[in-house]
């Protein structure tokens, strides 16, 4: 990971990675699936076959939960100006 990120900075990519993590760590801009949300979706499967449900019986599910996440430190270094209206929709901006 802090190679890629790394990389992208020593060459001014702009590169949107899958996960916060990665953003905290210099990265410019994340989307995906809420890392916390997807846990709490496997403890709940978990509940269900500990308590006698049948795995092929449980319905297959997606992430419900996405998060947006924009190093604003990152995009100044890059030279980009992140519109208004993206910043609102973030999740979480990082200064």
């Amino acid at each position: 990971m802090e190679r890629i990120i790394d990389f992208a900075r020593r060459t001014h990519l702009p590169v949107m990675y899958q996960n916060s993590e990665q953003v905290k760590h210099g990265g410019l801009v994340a989307y995906g699936a809420n890392y916390a949300d997807l846990f709490r979706q496997g403890a709940e499967y978990t509940d269900k076959i500990l308590k006698g449900a049948k795995p092929a019986d449980l319905p297959v599910e997606q992430p419900t939960k996405f998060e947006l996440v924009i190093n604003l430190k990152t995009a100044k270094a890059l030279g980009l100006t992140v519109p208004p209206a993206l910043l609102l929709r973030a999740d979480q901006a990082i200064e």
